[in-house]
């Protein structure tokens, strides 16, 4: 495993130096066209960046105190997916704009009866000419208020069965018919929405991919999601760290004994994650697939973002009622925040249980769930499977 990056004399290192000397206060545009807000894209969108690379611009933008363009679902999900099977046009048009953050994008999938088994959404587009004729409704649609574009799956065949028959959309969230009610959570935050769709026309330029496929574009854009979703921050990839509050207990002091063991607990979660971290950038510079630890990163990192903020919460004693109190006396409301936003870590982007059946079938061989019809026990289903043992 590689632990360290390279040193100031690296070429690409110099050169994120000398562009950032040329341009100090970089807008989100100059950003984008220079490649380094996502610089794992090819060109002209990124720098066709290998993983080592990434982190040195990761490390050189965060010396220099320079912020990325926040457009989360556009970058994370919609474009990796855009990229993988959009037209280049769809490309041309689309990409540069999600970049600089000038377009923000959401994401149309959940629905209020098909969430954590989305391939049974009920959401219709039929053809008609040249448009498509989108009728339905989403829920839990983050940004979908201040959102240029959404991307939406849709069921074209009804007929076919659950996996097959539905297709991928760029959806303008302008476009008449479509209505948006507002869903505030208990943060006070307006961050999801609903969405409805009657009679809704979507031009047929807009499918990505080919018409009928779309589950297997939504898998991609779900795959980036679960990465997206486990980055360094508490928040998914987003707010305080682990040793953001560990060196708020260092500075202040703890002498409870179980408080001061659940420090440690959070200080073994956080290296424990960063190693797997480590382990997949490794595995993908030496060109190999992540193994199993690319699959539990995200189950961990979620139940992780709750117990820092469950234990930042503890350490505030009776201060952490008010909204602007953080841990040991200190004075900040994202620690209020990401104790009441917490619960939500292991609901979002596929529930902590989806995730950890997707580790048993997908990484430790496990049969999926029994046949009732059949009426087939787990012994039986796991001799069809082929999986040995007791």
């Amino acid at each position: 495993m590689d632990f360290d990056l390279p040193g100031d004399d690296d070429s690409r290192r110099v050169e994120v130096r000398d562009w950032l000397a040329a341009n100090p206060r970089p807008s989100g545009r100059q950003l984008g066209e220079a490649g380094y807000v996502a610089p794992h894209w090819p060109a002209p969108w990124g720098k066709d960046a290998d993983p080592i690379h990434q982190l040195i611009i990761d490390d050189e933008l965060k010396r220099a105190g320079i912020t990325r363009p926040t457009n989360p679902i556009a970058i994370g999900w919609a474009g990796p997916t855009i990229l993988h099977a959009g037209t280049q046009e769809q490309k041309e048009r689309y990409l540069f704009s999600m970049l600089s953050g000038d377009e923000i994008w959401c994401q149309l999938f959940s629905e209020p009866g098909a969430g954590s088994d989305l391939a049974n959404l009920g959401t219709r587009a039929v053809r008609d000419g040249d448009t498509y004729v989108i009728n339905g409704q989403k829920i839990w649609t983050s940004l979908g208020h201040v959102s240029k574009y959404g991307i939406l799956i849709a069921r074209t065949n009804p007929d076919a069965p659950k996996h097959k028959g539905v297709s991928y959309f760029i959806c303008p969230m302008e476009t008449p018919g479509i209505e948006i009610r507002p869903i505030v959570e208990m943060t006070g935050v307006h961050t999801f929405n609903e969405v409805f769709f009657d009679d809704v026309r979507i031009p047929a330029e807009n499918l990505v991919g080919d018409e009928n496929e779309g589950w297997g574009l939504a898998k991609v854009t779900l795959g980036n999601e679960r990465v997206s979703l486990s980055g360094e921050g508490a928040l998914w990839g987003r707010g305080p760290t682990a040793n953001d509050l560990i060196n708020i207990a260092r500075t202040k002091g703890v002498a409870d004994p179980v408080l001061r063991q659940r420090i440690a607990q959070l200080y073994i979660e956080a290296e424990v994650l960063r190693l797997i971290r480590l382990r997949t950038v490794t595995a993908k510079i030496q060109g190999k697939q992540p193994g199993a630890e690319a699959s539990v990163r995200k189950a961990l990192a979620d139940e992780h973002g709750q117990h820092i903020m469950g234990l930042a919460k503890d350490l505030a004693g009776a201060e952490g009622m008010l909204n602007d109190r953080g841990p040991l006396g200190t004075s900040s409301g994202e620690w209020a925040f990401g104790y009441l936003f917490s619960p939500a870590l292991t609901i979002g982007g596929g529930t902590s249980e989806v995730q950890r059946n997707i580790i048993a079938e997908r990484v430790l061989g496990l049969p999926h769930d029994i046949d009732i019809e059949t009426g087939k026990t787990w012994a039986e289903a796991r001799t069809a499977a082929g999986v040995g043992g007791r």
